[in-house]
């Protein structure tokens, strides 16, 4: 499994600045995904990398997110590499599957954002780390969108709500990051 293209991204990133709390845990995923092959698989017990979509409209005022069916959160759309080593491939095809979105692209190849975040211990797996890596995608919010099982229902936010929402750092993090369309 090839680490060599997405240690790329993750280097790019950490090279912008970045708050101290995000590069700390660009860091920590960096040294992650150099030591463990098989980082793109949920069998690596304590912990996988994950792929994102931060998905906003095209004059970049609201993003669409979905509330969670598991969690109970309303959060981004994104999941598991499942082996993908293409992590903006897995955001794409995340942001496809749990929205029914066809024209969903992204802005940049570029990592928009990291996040290493603690899963608690469920039925079958035990606690283990997330080490998301989130890009910004846009999609018309005009499109339809289907319900996945993975959500109880998807909305476009206005990107000064979310905080009503999720006050989590994460996501107000990726509100500050996300700039108006010139």
């Amino acid at each position: 499994m090839h680490r060599t293209e997405v240690l790329k991204l993750l280097r790019a990133h950490v090279a912008q600045p970045l708050d101290p709390h995000e590069a700390e845990m660009t860091g920590h995923t960096i040294r992650f995904v150099e030591a463990q092959a098989d980082c793109f698989l949920r069998s690596q017990l304590s912990g996988h990398v994950t792929g994102s979509a931060w998905i906003v409209d095209p004059a970049r005022t609201r993003t669409l997110l979905t509330h969670h069916q598991k969690l109970g959160l309303w959060l981004q759309l994104g999941g598991h590499a499942d082996g993908d080593p293409d992590i903006l491939a897995v955001a794409l095809r995340e942001a496809r599957e749990e929205s029914g979105l066809r024209g969903v692209r992204a802005v940049s190849p570029a990592i928009f954002d990291v996040d290493r975040h603690w899963i608690p211990e469920r039925r079958t797996e035990p606690a283990h780390w997330h080490y998301d890596l989130r890009f910004l995608l846009e999609a018309d919010p005009a499109e339809p969108l289907t319900l996945s099982e993975e959500s109880k229902e998807l909305a476009w936010v206005e990107l000064g709500r979310i905080a009503a929402l999720n006050p989590e750092e994460s996501m107000a993090r990726m509100v500050r990051k996300t700039r108006p369309a010139a």
